[in-house]
This record gives structure tokens, C-alpha cells and sequence, in this order.
């Protein structure tokens, strides 16, 4: 039993030792926490960031509010909610405004214009004297031809026309009736047939003539087609009938002058008409109709129609007008939605995204690049709402594809994923929608790891409309119920989301060079371009430093494999291990593989001039590097490729060179043993693992030339030997390798330098070699 007690003592004793341990560490990384939070506080980033992120926030919340006041619905359309009426409004009736007014037109009368005073003041003069012309006339044969035509003169109108002369003069009566008749006759309107056909077509009230300055109202339908003689000669007869005119001879005559070759007495005048109907239109108030709250403006499932549509519209303009502060509310909260969007996003560049956090230029090029792509996908919603997925998918998966060039696919479908959620708050849109864009945005960052060729752009183009089409369908069966009307409204949807990938990727595919330079990135289209032998460094490198060259090859072949070895980005490695020795044709024959024999140019220097040539090579070869405007990428490889590595022939020649002079009997004193520093390369050491990698192949390459049987076993304790030198001299501190990766490296380039020095067997003399 006491030693069951002091079992459990002793056990008790170390939990609560763990426990006061734990209690420690929690302790300790709260003030770490803490401590972090200071020191971003105090970086002069977080000054960019706050500003950067508060623009932003204005700048998205702004479009976004003013975006969810617009009527984003398009007539046509099967709408995915049912809409209320919150308030009670009035909407223009246009229907029965125009109804109204249209009646008004026809109400209005057509006005005619006299077409020529003079031919009716003629037919008042012809048939007023001709009584007193006849008067002396005893047979129609004196007359001449013209006045019998006119007036059709028979021997029995000859008569009758004499009886109306009193003194020689026409009778009294007969001037009476004929002014009766003329008055009548001015106030019926003879029309040409075209006229006469168009007002009977015509909707109308009345005729107004304009006669002399007077205006005079008619009836409609007492207008005379002058080309219809039955119906004028009808016309006619009832007027002499109404001006008492005697029937038969006198009636006659008066009938007949006026129908050989009638003349229209009145034009219409479509101007003056118009105006009138206009005046008359523009006098009918609009009407309008009440909708009261909580009625029901549109259905889910329906297809809206105008009227619909201008309901809508009214009632967000009567809302906004009426409850201005249910309105500022309601912009208050996507304020709201949108700074805590933006916050999150920033909070996670800060987290896990240095590259971001230690480039304020870089914060600002993504709220720019996020801000401007939100605005257009607003814009192009609010002016045709039924692209509103044409607009929403094309600017989220852009946004990815941007982002997963320049930087890193986790990085970019974060932001993507965001950039989707701000895109539903300004459009209004439901989840399914942001589904469909944060599924559009993780195919395209998936697929756009390396752009190597134009093949890359093409299949993440096409896959991205595939997976845009497929859940945009998705989503809307969903959100609809599946009429025909929705099933084709779902159809459209389907192919503008799938129309957004295409167009990205045809964009992607052109802009690529601007992304490249606008965020200081290589692609992999570039650097297989940049890989060709004929491109003009290289090219020259071959020709000028031929030894180099092949030295580059190698060199680029073992860090290849390497780089792949511990997925790193081979192609980068491989293109910077071209050019690493490019600074090497300035002067070629200062370096040992480009010497064919014959005296040594350093055997004429001093070892500190030698120094000053062999580390120059990495100026000369960044100063060739900005001449040819390689990518930045690049200009590590050339300044770190030999980090900050002691140049170890030179600095022994020297250290040599001293201990000779000083066994000659000169002072030590006044010969001072060389520094090391002094015969060290400037740097920079690698900041990257792809810089490392070919630093130690490089190293490799050229050691293994020195041994006189390049065995697998000798190679293998030379990469090792190198390896463990470069790892303590802290040449690879600042690029993040790990041991476990530089032994994967040290194994991947250990055979492939043996398959390249593999060993020969020794064939007789004489023999014929295979």
C-alpha cells in the first residue's frame, strides 16, 4: 500500500507538473501573440494596409450599395424570389394615359385649309353674272364653246337663265339664292380622292376649316370627293335644294358648271392637325395607379413583364424617398458586410501571404485589380441585368486567373473565393450563386499551376466554362422551379456563365505579357522561350565562352532533376542555371573550361587581381541581364549562384604567395596574411530554394571535373563533402531548405552526375572501339 500511495503521489507530482508546464507555454505565447501584434503595428506596412483597406472599403461598398438600389431583374426573365410592395405607391398608368390621350387626338378635328379663295370667288362670279351675259343672247351658237361647256347649255337653260334678268341686270333673287348657295358651298369641303380616302380612313370628331382667317366647324363625313361625280353632283342638289334654287333648268346649271372639271376647295394640313392633336394629348393628365403595401409585384417562377418591371422600379424609388432611413440602414449593412469581408481578406494576406504583407505596392495592385473587376461586373449588370452571370462568373474567375500567375493558387483562390462573396452582396445575389463562382475560381487556379504553353490557357478555359455551365444549371434548379419558361431562362444563364470562362481565358491568354510585368513575375511561357539555345545571350555565351556554355548545360540538367526531386519549379531552375554564367563571355579565357591548352592568364596576376576577375563575372553578367531585360527571377540565379562562398584557389595562392615572400626574409609585418573575407564573393546568398539547388550543382560540376576517376562512390562523397560545406558556411539560411530536402538534392544530383561521368572500359590497343 505505501508503495501503490507513492505511485499515485508521484504520478499526481507530474501532472501537475505538465500541467504548471502547459500553463507556462500558454503564457508564454500569449505575450509572443502579443508581441506580433506589436510589431506589425509598428511596421510601416500596416500604415499601407490600414489606408489600402479603408479605400477599398469605400470605393466596393460604394459601387456595391448604389449596384443594390438599381433594378437588377430584365423583362422576360423567371424571377427566383417572390417581390413585396413594403410601401404603399403610385405608378404611372401609362396604358390608360395613352389610351386617354389618344382619344384626345381622335377627338380632335382635322383641320383643312382653303386651297384657293380666288376659284370660289370665280364660281361666285360666273354663275352671278351669267344671267345678265346670257340676257342678249338668242341662240346658243353665239356663245362660244368654252361657256356651253362650262355650264352645259341647253335651249331650255337658255330660257330659264333669261327669266332671272330684271333691267339687265341678274334678278335680285336669283343674286340671293346664288350667295346662299356659295355661302354653303365654302363651308363644305371638296377634297381631292387621295384626301378624300384618308380622312375616311381615319379616326376623327369633326372637320375645322380654315376659310379667310375664320375658322368653321364641320361634321365628319360632309366632305366632297371631287373625283366622284355621282356623289359631288348628289352633294351638290341638296345644296341648291337648301339655297332655294329652283329645281330643274336653273338647278341644273348651277350643277353642272360646278362639276365640269371640279377643283378641291380645301387641302388638309397634316402640320396644323398634328399640333392640334398634340396640344390636345399634352392637356390629358397622366394617371396613375396605387399599389398597396404588401401586395405581391412579382412571383418566384413568374415571368416578368413590363408592367411588372415599372412596379419595381417605383417601389425602390417610392422606398428609397419615403424611409430614408431604412434606406441608410440597409447601406449601412453592406458597409458593414464589406469591411468585414475586407478584413478577413487582409487578415489573411497578413497570416499566410509574406510576399503581400512586405510589398504595399502589391496590397494596392490587388484592391485595385479586386475594385475594378467588381465595378465592371456592376456595371455591365445594371445595364443588361440578364448578363448578370456573364458578369459575376467572368469577374471572379478572373480574378483567380490573375492571381494564380502572380502569385500562388492558395493565395489566389483565397482571394477569389472573397472576391465572389463581395460580388453576391453588390449584385444581390444567393448562395447558389456564390457557389457557382467560387467553383468557377478554384478550376481555374487548379489548372493554372504553370502556363507553359498556350495549351494551358485553352484547357483551363474550356474546363472552367464546362464547370461554370454545369453549376450555374445546378444552382438554378434550385433557386427556380423547373417550368419551360425557367428551364429556358436556367439555359441562358448556363451559357453566359459558360461564355465568361472562355472570354477569361482568351483575355488571360493576351494580357499575359502586362501580368508578367505589372507583378514582376515570370511565367512558364516565358521561360520555355527564354530556354531556346537561339535565343541571342545564349547564343552568344556559345560562341564566345563555348566551355561555359556546355558547363551551363550541365549544370541546368542535374538542377533540374533536383528541382523536381523536392517539387520545386524546375523550369525556373533550369533557365536560371543558363544564364547563371552568362557574365563569363566578357572574358572567357580568365576561366579554366574555356582554356584549350597553352599559358594561364592568371599565372600573370597577382591572386587579388585574379579575385577581382573570377568574382566579376557575377557583375558582368547582371549588367547583361538588365541589357537584355531578362526577368528579375533570373537575376538572382546570376548574383547568388555562388552566394557568399570563399573563392578557395585564389585565397590559398595568396596565403601561399606570403609565407614564399616571408621565407625570402621579408617582414611578415609588412605581409600580412590575407582575411578570408576578402576573397569571398559579395553575395547575396540564395533566397530561394531553385538559387540553391543550382548553387550546389554548379559546385558539383565543377569539382568533379578534378577527379581523376569519377566513380559513383567518389562523386557521391564529393556531393556530400560540398553540401555540408555550403550548409555551414550559411549559405543556404535564407532560402528555407530543409535538411531533408538538401539530402533528396544531395541523392538526385549524385546520380545524375555519375550517369554523366559514368566510367569507360579500358579497350586494347588496336582495337575497334564501340
Amino acid at each position: 500500500m505505501p508503495k501503490e500511495n507513492g505511485k499515485s503521489t508521484g504520478r499526481a507530482a507530474i501532472s501537475r507538473a505538465a500541467g504548471r508546464s502547459r500553463s507556462r507555454t500558454g503564457r508564454k505565447r500569449q505575450p509572443a501573440a502579443i508581441q506580433l501584434w506589436h510589431r506589425a503595428l509598428r511596421s510601416p506596412n500596416f500604415g499601407w494596409a490600414c489606408v489600402t483597406s479603408l479605400v477599398f472599403v469605400l470605393a466596393v461598398g460604394s459601387v456595391s450599395w448604389w449596384t443594390r438600389e438599381q433594378p437588377l431583374v430584365a423583362v422576360g426573365r423567371v424571377m427566383d424570389r417572390t417581390k413585396l410592395a413594403r410601401l404603399e405607391f403610385e405608378l404611372p398608368d401609362l396604358r390608360s394615359t395613352e389610351n386617354a390621350r389618344q382619344q384626345a387626338r381622335n377627338s380632335t378635328p382635322r383641320i383643312y385649309k382653303a386651297a384657293s379663295d380666288a376659284a370660289l370667288a370665280q364660281f361666285k362670279a360666273e354663275l352671278n353674272n351669267l344671267p345678265k351675259t346670257l340676257a342678249d343672247v338668242s341662240s346658243l351658237e353665239e356663245l362660244s364653246d368654252d361657256v356651253r361647256l362650262k355650264f352645259a347649255l341647253t335651249d331650255d337653260k337658255l330660257a330659264a337663265l333669261k327669266t332671272q334678268v330684271e333691267d339687265g341686270e341678274p334678278s335680285a333673287s336669283w343674286t340671293e339664292r346664288i350667295n346662299r348657295f356659295m355661302e354653303s358651298l365654302s363651308r363644305t369641303p371638296m377634297l381631292s380622292g387621295a384626301e378624300w380616302r384618308d380622312a375616311n380612313q381615319a379616326v376623327y370628331s369633326g372637320v375645322k376649316l380654315m376659310l379667310e382667317g375664320e375658322a368653321i366647324d364641320r361634321a365628319k363625313g360632309e366632305e366632297i370627293n371631287v373625283e366622284d361625280e355621282t356623289a359631288l353632283r348628289d352633294k351638290l342638289y341638296n345644296m341648291c335644294r337648301a339655297a332655294l334654287i329652283p329645281a330643274g333648268s336653273l338647278r341644273d346649271v348651277v350643277v353642272d358648271r360646278l362639276a365640269y372639271e371640279p377643283t378641291p376647295t380645301y387641302r388638309f394640313d397634316a402640320s396644323a392637325t398634328r399640333e392640334r392633336q398634340d396640344q390636345a394629348a399634352d392637356a390629358v393628365p397622366t394617371m396613375f395607379t396605387t399599389t398597396p403595401a404588401s401586395e405581391v409585384i412579382f412571383k418566384r417562377g413568374q415571368r416578368l413583364d413590363a408592367e411588372q418591371y415599372a412596379q419595381y422600379r417605383a417601389e425602390l424609388r417610392r422606398f428609397r424617398e419615403a424611409e430614408p432611413t431604412a434606406a441608410w440602414l440597409d447601406r449601412a449593412a453592406v458597409f458593414a458586410a464589406v469591411t468585414a469581408l475586407t478584413c478577413t481578406l487582409a487578415g489573411y494576406l497578413a497570416m499566410f501571404s509574406p510576399r503581400v504583407r512586405r510589398r504595399p505596392v502589391r496590397m494596392i495592385w490587388i484592391a485595385v485589380l479586386l475594385t475594378l473587376t467588381l465595378a465592371a461586373a456592376c456595371f455591365i449588370t445594371v445595364s443588361s441585368p440578364t448578363l448578370i452571370m456573364l458578369a459575376a462568373s467572368g469577374a471572379t474567375v478572373f480574378v483567380a486567373s490573375i492571381l494564380v500567375v502572380a502569385y500562388d493558387r492558395r493565395l489566389a483562390f483565397a482571394i477569389a473565393s472573397m472576391h465572389a462573396g463581395l460580388i453576391c452582396i453588390a449584385l444581390n445575389q444567393p448562395i447558389g450563386v456564390y457557389v457557382v463562382l467560387v467553383v468557377g475560381a478554384g478550376v481555374a487556379a487548379a489548372l493554372l499551376k504553370e502556363i507553359r504553353d498556350r495549351r494551358a490557357l485553352i484547357r483551363m478555359a474550356m474546363l472552367t466554362a464546362l464547370a461554370l455551365a454545369v453549376s450555374t444549371a445546378a444552382a438554378a434548379t434550385i433557386d427556380r422551379p423547373m417550368t419551360l419558361e425557367a428551364f429556358r431562362t436556367t439555359l441562358s444563364d448556363a451559357g453566359f456563365a459558360g461564355s465568361a470562362g472562355l472570354i477569361v481565358g482568351a483575355v488571360v491568354w493576351f494580357i499575359l505579357p502586362y501580368i508578367e510585368r505589372v507583378f514582376d513575375i515570370t511565367t512558364g511561357m516565358t521561360l520555355i522561350e527564354l530556354r531556346d539555345p537561339k535565343q541571342t545571350l545564349l547564343r552568344q555565351l556559345q560562341q564566345r565562352a563555348p566551355g561555359s556554355y556546355n558547363h551551363s548545360l550541365n549544370v541546368a540538367s542535374i538542377a533540374e532533376t533536383a528541382a523536381d526531386a523536392i517539387g520545386a519549379d524546375s523550369l525556373l531552375t533550369y533557365v536560371g542555371a543558363m544564364y547563371h554564367d552568362i557574365g563569363k563571355m566578357n572574358k572567357p579565357e580568365y576561366f579554366v573550361e574555356n582554356q584549350s591548352g597553352g599559358p594561364n592568364k592568371h599565372d600573370k596576376l597577382s591572386p587579388a587581381m585574379s579575385l577581382l576577375v573570377i568574382v566579376g563575372h557575377v557583375k558582368d553578367g547582371l549588367e547583361l541581364a538588365r541589357e537584355f531585360d531578362l526577368p528579375r527571377p533570373l537575376h538572382h540565379f546570376i548574383e547568388a549562384h555562388h552566394g557568399t562562398t570563399l573563392v578557395e584557389y585564389f585565397f590559398e595562392r595568396a596565403k601561399k604567395k606570403v609565407l614564399e615572400e616571408a621565407s625570402e626574409g621579408e617582414q611578415v609585418a609588412e605581409q600580412p596574411a590575407p582575411d578570408e573575407i576578402e576573397y569571398r564573393y559579395p553575395g547575396p546568398k540564395p533566397r530561394n530554394k531553385e538559387v540553391a539547388i543550382v548553387m550546389l550543382a554548379d559546385a558539383v560540376e565543377s569539382a568533379t571535373r578534378t577527379i581523376a576517376e569519377p566513380t559513383p562512390s567518389r562523386i557521391d562523397a564529393l556531393v556530400r563533402d560540398l553540401a555540408n560545406k555550403r550548409l555551414l558556411d550559411g549559405q543556404f539560411d535564407e532560402c528555407e531548405l530543409t535538411l531533408r530536402e538538401l539530402r533528396t538534392i544531395s541523392d538526385s544530383i549524385s546520380k545524375s552526375v555519375a550517369s554523366i561521368y559514368h566510367g569507360r572500359i579500358a579497350y586494347p590497343t588496336g582495337a575497334k572501339r564501340a
